[in-house]
């Protein structure tokens, strides 16, 4: 039980503003929190006083109950335009002096529309209210205060301050703050994969104080209270402390905290307190459902309905003008102008005046009301084939693509930018160690990168899921099914060392380090590089450690949890009254108390007691070996004994555990990123291996010297604004503290230590491990391999206690926090000895290169927007043909906004001169964008920028020059650029350019950016679920985007389009009828058809065809549009859909009204036919011309669109019949008795209607014809590819791409001048344009640095070709690169 209280201690009920409850007083925006007390007896009062403060566990997602279906969805549906449009229709209908039909008639359109709205909504609702029964009504053990145990409850019933007690497999009903766990580190490790998608385990804390409890916490003993802050939505954070009896305060932080959905793993069971239950925890408050876009075509289409309201104005002022004067004229024959009851004659104007509203009743179909529930049901039929297509599926994942925003499928086809992430997006995410640079010495792995080769062919079964990691069967204890740890697939596990290195290896014996304090000599620098980089590589690092085959348990040593952790419970002292805890911030946690005051013999002694307990019996567990290990596993663990010096657990030419010890190969890792499972493999390869982590202590087993156990004495983890971690031990061998950092190059660098003249040799040895790491860096991001920097600092006592002084007080503010833990970070991570770095290959995704190249033909442009450094992402980009050899490159990296300026200007020159000399525009307009093919290929320029110039970019005043400056460009690479960034980016594009944008992404990262494109897809690959939760579509691969896009775009567009379009057209043609009928009626408001026949005319005999064109309709097939993206250009520049298109349409619709209403006219002029059996034949040509008005349409006319045609011709045929045998006085005065029968045996019924179906149709029909034969559209020629065989296709679009390159060739020579400007031919290869401005320092191609100093861009491109001619040889497809000073 709790309540909300602010700091005066008043209780505050805001919270409750989202149930229904009212709140006295508005809250205040800070200092808000929650009292939870236990719900037992001893709280009784308190509890009471509280419990009503906050909802119970149940959940109600739905929107609608039995009570208030009806009259919320009815205000829902009247949000809409149309739906109180036609509502001001009916209610006007039922105003006598303008009734134009019987009051029902006119509900009728009304009442079926908002029927079958209603009925879908509660359809959808009826569903959730299933899944929410489901998940209230499941069962958890729950504190009983009457019958003093844990007894089985529903998720409604638990409340807040409820103990709750979960075994392992078991999800967590509500929030709650972990008191106990059976791990004897009191941690307990969670899967959050119901939260965030992410199937890596996670670890939890107990609160401290009750981690020391040896037996389960006892509900009836607890006698604290927890205060924490009100609920939020952060995943990340959770503030808070709990209070004991004796007013001693223990901080809380996120790593106290189990939430909701999330699974138990690895812990036999745990006990926690509920703080957030039902709608107020973390996960409910995420859940924000999916989200409403509207299309572009939808804003196109509502734009129309307005301009037929307006033509509909235009009607019925004619009628009403028409009526006045026509009144006017026969103004004193009674017969024409009939009194009113009481005598008086309602003057012409006035009477003028209500005709004009009794038109509005009468052409009220102008308005297609059908048309709205039509698109809904268009789209639905369209969302379904989408996800029923089978190239979607992804065997491996075992997924298809996901439709998540119903309503804006046609976007696909209109895309003109797409935004794409690289890391898991471009490429597979799939982390593989391939080389190191250690003190300066490059380790090129050539038989590990032999190895990968051969995994390219064998990647589905390297992949298989299921298998255990490491290759090894899984257990049969594992409860957990087919769960494999992340990022363990054998192709990032096995590992084959580097011979060099491992010859290093073996110089490293434990004689090294014995003599700690004799003036010995010193082992030699780099043997201690060596040590430290591979210990940095496995404990810098938030890995968890468990063995496949015991799943239930981790790894651990009974040894090293009992006196270690009461030691260091003994030297709490000094810091004992800042009890709140260290890992309570969500950048910079997981805090460990600090040895300072304790003697260096406690940690030797520490040291020496845990290599001897290691030497005994551990869990049998533990020493379980792997069941089958994977050949490779074998193979490099024979290597290392080879080459290992006779160290502690070789026997026979095989490396066995050290006595107690598990086999390396049998330890799994699940790792919260994939970079951090490769370096952990990485450094087992070498045998260093991670055997086990607690909260106070790391243990590894390093080759020679043995199990080394680190005490853990304190973790930064990595953040986006920092851009590393850090974990700060205390080293068992030399039994100093220190700090072992990796992070991004571009930042470690900044933070190594400065020259001091008295270590001037040492520093000269550092300076030239720099240079050389940094060349080996350069040439890593050649290769396209994701870069890491190894540093480490050594700190005294006293400079660490100094620190972490400091660090506390920035932990316990509540001001300002993340700002001072920041600042805290950056005192420690400084002045750091670079130990080396690493080079992680992550592979280009299957089908990437093609898919690129395809959309890049569709006209598309793409940027690719990464976190990774330049050369990286250049590399990437040539490897996935974002970029071709022979573009042109730009590179924008300055430091000073000035520079930026000056140096996109003098880009924008360059390409203006040698781009076409078309005339400079004014406005950045889309045609601007959407250079023609000739011009595209002719000059190909791609853009370089980096994150610190791309700030400046970004500013109001250069964002107009940036924005001309990619417009020239084929591709944009934004390298090192922020989350924030990428979503500013797509903002500034979007907004500021008015084209149609597409972002894709696969992690947490990338969400911003997604969620603010027209159109956002999600890629559900190892990054966990968040860019899916947040996108419109979810594919499984970046490959599936081209299908996407060009099939399913394209069609979803062209077909709602041209539906739309024919909505319009058919009710414009119908409601003619009525107004040219008035001219001879004087516009009295009569309709020569019956009322039934006129409202079912669009409800039902004309309403199916078009439906099933929109969700069927084919122009082009799938594989032509995959064979020729250049047809998707059409949805880009919405041909189907002009303004043009609509006048067009509404013309023809006005001319096909014509000949259908005058037709029949002077066919029966003279006669003596009644109302009645005039307007029979004239509806009956309509339906006859609108129905085939669509089959012209039709580019494949199937079975289905027969079927519904001929259906609606026989209904209508038969309504007519029945209606004028049974229908006599149903509609008084008129009479529609025997109509229909009499005209069917009428032969000049007949006539009228082919006369009038033909004469109308006739212009339309020859058009479409010579349209086809004398100038046919890119589609109708792609469509008579899918009429050829199989050869003559292939000759047939061997031409076609010839014609392209003939009509690139020609605009070559029409413009001799070309080559004299200095453009180079295609075929050359390109200089790239490093052009930096005067600010900037670059690191050149050799050891030393390059500073330019000047810009010139005399250089010609023969010389660049010349220079950069010998360098291409490197690797294929990647740029020399050319820098002008």
């Amino acid at each position: 039980a709790s309540g909300d209280r602010d700091d005066d201690g008043r209780c505050n009920y805001s919270s409750l503003l989202a149930c229904g409850a009212k709140s006295s007083r508005s809250p205040r925006p800070a200092g808000r929190h929650r009292v939870v007390v236990p719900h037992l007896w001893p709280f009784r009062d308190e509890y009471e006083k509280l419990s009503g403060a906050y909802v119970n566990n149940r959940i109600r997602t739905t929107k609608y109950t039995l009570l208030n279906f009806v009259p919320r969805n009815l205000f829902e549906q009247f949000h809409r335009a149309a739906n109180l449009y036609f509502l001001f229709l009916v209610v006007l209908n039922w105003v006598p002096l303008v009734e134009a039909f019987q009051k029902e008639i006119t509900m009728l359109p009304l009442v079926v529309v908002l029927t079958i709205i209603a009925i879908k909504d509660g359809l959808e609702d009826y569903r959730k209210y299933k899944i929410d029964k489901q998940i209230n009504n499941l069962v958890t053990k729950v504190y009983s205060r009457k019958e003093k145990k844990y007894i089985d409850q529903c998720w409604k019933d638990v409340t807040v301050g409820d103990f709750i007690r979960l075994s392992c497999n078991e999800v967590i009903p509500a929030d709650m703050v972990l008191l106990f766990s059976t791990d004897p580190d009191g941690i307990c490790h969670i899967e959050t994969s119901g939260l965030d998608g992410e199937s890596n385990l996670k670890q939890r804390q107990v609160v401290r104080g009750h981690a020391e409890q040896d037996s389960e916490v006892d509900p009836e003993k607890f006698s604290s209270r927890i205060e924490c802050e009100s609920p939020n939505n952060d995943l990340n954070r959770f503030r808070g402390f709990l209070e004991h009896s004796n007013k001693e305060r223990v901080g809380l932080s996120k790593e106290n905290l189990l939430l909701r959905g999330c699974t138990i793993r690895n812990t036999e069971a745990v006990v926690g307190i509920v703080v957030y239950a039902g709608h107020e925890t973390k996960a409910m408050l995420n859940n924000s459902g999916p989200r409403y876009k509207r299309s572009k075509l939808e804003r196109r289409a509502n734009t129309d309905v307005l301009w037929c309201v307006l033509l509909l104005v235009i009607m019925c002022l004619t009628g009403a003008v028409g009526h006045g004067i026509w009144l006017s004229r026969y103004e004193h024959i009674l017969f024409f102008n009939i009194p009113e009851p009481d005598g008086h004659i309602i003057s012409p104007v006035l009477a003028g005046f209500y005709m004009f509203w009794t038109m509005i009743i009468l052409l009220q179909v102008l308005i297609p009301i059908s048309l709205y529930v039509s698109i809904e049901i268009v789209k639905l039929g369209q969302i379904y084939f989408i996800q029923s297509d089978v190239d979607f599926y992804n065997e491996k994942m075992d997924s298809t693509v996901q439709c998540r925003s119903l309503n804006i499928a046609e976007d696909l086809g209109q895309i003109q930018y797409l935004f794409s992430d690289k890391t898991g997006t471009l490429t597979e995410n799939k982390m593989v160690f391939r080389r190191c640079s250690v003190a300066g010495f490059d380790y090129c792995h050539e038989e590990n990168a032999r190895r990968l080769e051969s995994y390219q062919d064998d990647d589905d079964r390297a992949d298989a899921p299921g298998g255990a990691a490491l290759g090894g069967r899984r257990g049969s204890g594992d409860v957990r099914g087919p769960r494999q740890a992340a990022f363990s697939s054998p192709m990032e596990t096995d590992v084959v060392p580097d011979t060099r290195l491992l010859d290093k290896f073996s110089q490293i014996t434990p004689q090294l380090f014995t003599p700690l304090e004799e003036t010995i000599q010193n082992p030699p620098l780099e043997t201690l590089c060596i040590i430290d980089f591979f210990i940095a590589l496995a404990i810098c690092n938030t890995v968890v450690v468990s063995a496949p085959n015991q799943p239930r348990q981790k790894i651990r040593r009974p040894s090293l949890s009992g006196m270690p952790i009461r030691s260091l419970e003994e030297i709490k002292n000094l810091f004992q009254r800042l009890s709140v805890r260290r890992s309570s911030s969500p950048s910079l946690s997981s805090g460990k108390e600090p040895p300072s005051g304790v003697p260096n013999a406690f940690v030797s002694r520490l040291s020496l007691f845990s290599r001897a307990k290691l030497t005994s019996p551990v869990e049998e567990e533990g020493s379980r070996p792997s069941e089958s290990p994977v050949g490779a596993s074998s193979s490099v663990c024979c290597t290392e004994t080879k080459r290992g010096n006779g160290g502690a657990g070789v026997t026979n030419g095989q490396v066995g555990p050290a006595a107690g010890q598990p086999l390396a190969s049998s330890l799994c890792y699940e790792a919260e990123s994939p970079d951090e499972a490769a370096l952990v493999y990485a450094a087992r390869a070498y045998r260093c291996t991670l055997q086990a982590r607690t909260p106070e202590q790391v243990m590894v087993d390093f080759a020679a010297l043995g199990p080394l156990t680190f005490q853990l004495l304190h973790i930064l983890p990595f953040d986006s604004v920092r851009k590393r971690m850090s974990v700060v031990v205390r080293h068992p061998l030399s039994n100093q503290v220190v700090v072992y950092t990796k992070g991004a190059d571009s930042v470690i660098m900044e933070l190594l230590s400065a020259a001091s003249p008295e270590e001037a040799s040492l520093e000269k040895h550092q300076l030239t491990i720099r240079e050389k790491t940094q060349k080996h860096l350069d040439d890593y991001a050649k290769q396209g391999l994701r870069t890491l920097c190894v540093a480490k600092k050594v700190m005294s006592d006293t400079e660490y206690a100094e620190w972490l002084r400091n660090h506390f007080l920035a932990e316990t503010s509540i001001d300002n926090r993340e700002e001072l833990l920041l600042e805290s970070a950056m005192r420690l991570e400084n002045k750091l000895t670079l130990l080396g770095a690493t080079g992680i290959e992550d592979r280009l995704q299957e089908g990437v290169p093609e898919s690129i190249e395809a959309l890049h033909k569709a006209g598309i442009k793409i940027w690719m927007l990464t976190g990774d450094k330049q050369e990286t992402a250049i590399n990437i980009a040539y490897a996935c043909k974002l970029l071709e050899p022979e573009d042109k490159l730009f590179i924008l990296n300055t430091q000073s906004k000035d520079a930026c300026e000056m140096l996109m200007s003098t880009i924008l020159k360059e390409l203006q001169k040698k781009g076409q000399a078309c005339p400079k525009q004014a406005s950045l307009s889309v045609d601007l964008l959407q250079l023609p093919a000739p011009q595209d290929s002719e000059l190909r320029a791609g853009l370089i920028i980096t994150g610190k110039t791309l700030e400046f970019a970004l500013q109001e005043s250069l964002q107009r020059q940036f924005l001309e400056l990619t417009s020239w460009c084929q591709a944009v690479v934004c390298c090192r650029a922020t989350p924030l960034q990428k979503s500013e980016v797509v903002k500034l594009v979007r907004g500021h350019l008015q084209v149609m944008t597409l972002a894709i992404g696969d992690g947490a990262n990338d969400v911003s950016m997604i969620q603010v494109a027209d159109i956002g897809i999600g890629v559900s690959g190892q990054e966990g679920m968040q860019a899916v939760m947040a996108s419109d579509f979810a594919v499984s691969q970046f490959r599936h985007l081209s299908k996407l896009l060009l099939v399913h775009g394209h069609w979803c567009y062209t077909r709602l389009s041209n539906m739309i379009l024919y909505f319009f057209y058919k009710n414009v043609a119908y409601v003619n009828l009525l107004f040219w009928y008035q001219f001879f009626c004087g516009f009295s408001g009569t309709s020569m058809t019956d009322y039934w026949v006129l409202i079912f005319f669009n409800l039902l005999f004309t309403s199916a065809p078009p439906v099933i064109y929109g969700v069927l309709e084919k122009d082009v097939s799938a594989e032509t549009l995959m064979q020729l993206p250049e047809l998707y250009k059409n949805g880009q520049k919405s041909e189907a859909y002009l303004p043009l298109t609509f006048w067009i349409t509404l013309l023809d619709a006005f001319y096909q009204s014509l000949v259908c209403f005058f037709v029949p006219f002077f066919t029966y002029r003279g006669s003596d036919i009644d109302i009645f059996t005039f307007g029979n034949p004239l509806n009956t040509a309509a339906l006859f011309i609108i129905l085939l008005h669509l089959v012209i349409e039709s580019k494949s006319l199937t079975w289905i669109h027969m079927l519904v045609i001929v259906s609606s011709v026989v209904s209508y045929f038969l309504f007519a019949l029945a209606f004028g045998a049974l229908c006599v006085t149903c509609n008084p005065p008129s009479n529609p008795y025997w109509i229909m029968q009499e005209h069917m045996l009428d032969p000049v019924f007949y006539l009228v209607c082919v006369l009038t179906t033909c004469v109308a149709l006739l212009p339309r029909f020859v058009y479409r014809v010579l349209q086809g034969s004398l100038f046919p559209s890119p589609i109708l020629r792609a469509k008579h590819f899918d009429r050829l065989t199989p050869e003559e296709r292939t000759e047939a679009l061997k031409k076609w791409r010839r014609a392209g390159k003939m009509d690139q060739v020609t605009s070559k020579h029409a413009e001799p001048s070309a080559d004299q400007t200095g453009r180079r031919p295609p075929s050359g290869p390109s200089a790239v344009f490093a052009m930096r401005a005067a600010t900037s320092c670059a690191v050149g191609q050799g050891d030393t640095s390059v500073c330019e100093t000047a810009l010139d861009l005399r250089c010609s491109d023969t010389e660049a070709s010349q220079v950069a001619g010998p360098q291409k040889t490197k690797k294929a497809g990647s740029p020399p690169s050319l820098k002008l000073k």
